[in-house]
């Protein structure tokens, strides 16, 4: 099932599903069988998810997406946990050797919007670099969780513009700042449930588009780290809790690695897609204007 965070315009959240035409329905949380918003619903598990859009599609009512504005499918994760260098050519287009552990970093919840918000240029930065990503949501917890079932714990994937000011991401060895400028984690458009995709996403074209040109374009067979992999070395480290994301890494292309490096500027339009998992599309805007 592919679910939808959203609010309408009366800044009411509500949450819906895709049906089979194509459209969507969905409940207002003060409307009667509201099943409850995804943060909440992941920690219940996948069943509880299935459950709760099933309702949506019987009860629900059809949603106009003109009229609404989309939130992060989750919007309080306990955990953001993105990873660096995970593609190959990445690596080598900004200057780094290939890593034998993955490369850890974190986001934080204050950073995220949805699918159509502006990206915000900040005002201490004009190196607004693009990042495409593949999410995976987890739905089911655990510490030291082995390869072989890691995949069990996923709940469902969506896509993510990892934006990142690359003059503040590399003013130390951390990259914590350069990655947590208020709205410039992009996260969306939709929680697609795990059982519509292929096993760990393994094997989907996931291509960056700005203004429509094509800026980055690979296959997530590419991952140097595969999902199951950080799954179980994330969780060697930390218990994994329903709701956590892991924001995957992004292939070459990036706009840093560029000759003259690109950046992104207020106006311009940046696209993620991911073979089954639609496209996440933001603009760009100054903040503060």
């Amino acid at each position: 099932m592919r679910y939808l965070a959203f609010k309408n315009a009366d800044h009411i959240t509500g949450l819906g599903v895709k049906d089979t035409q194509g459209g969507y329905r969905g409940l207002l949380q003060h409307q009667p069988g509201y099943p409850g918003n995804l943060d909440t619903l992941v920690t219940l598990g996948a069943d509880a998810l299935e459950h709760a859009g099933h309702r949506l599609l019987k009860t629900g009512a059809p949603i106009d997406l003109a009229a609404i504005r989309y939130l992060p499918p989750l919007r309080r994760p306990s955990k953001i946990i993105c990873v660096g260098l995970n593609y190959r050519a990445h690596t080598a287009e900004i200057g780094f050797e290939p890593q034998s552990y993955p490369a850890i970093f974190a986001r934080f919840p204050s950073s995220l919007i949805g699918h159509q918000q502006p990206i915000l240029r900040p005002r201490e930065s004009m190196q607004l670099d693009y990042e495409g990503e593949l999410v995976a949501v987890i739905g089911r917890g655990g510490r030291r969780i082995a390869r072989a079932q890691a995949l069990d714990h996923v709940v469902g994937y969506a896509l993510f513009n990892d934006a990142s000011l690359r003059d503040y991401q590399f003013k130390s060895p951390q990259w914590t700042m350069g990655k947590n400028f208020d709205a410039t984690g992009a996260f969306g458009p939709e929680l697609v449930s795990a059982d519509e995709l292929p096993p760990g996403c393994h094997g989907l074209r996931i291509q960056t588009r700005l203004n429509g040109q094509v800026m980055q374009s690979a296959s997530t067979a590419d991952m140097i780290v595969d999902i199951a992999t950080l799954i179980e070395t994330l969780s060697e480290v930390f218990t994994l809790q329903p709701g956590d994301l892991i924001v995957s890494g992004t292939p070459a292309g990036v706009g840093a690695g560029r000759t003259p490096p690109l950046w992104m500027q207020p106006g311009d339009v940046c696209e993620v897609e991911v073979e089954g998992l639609g496209i996440l599309q933001n603009p760009i805007a100054q903040e503060g204007v």
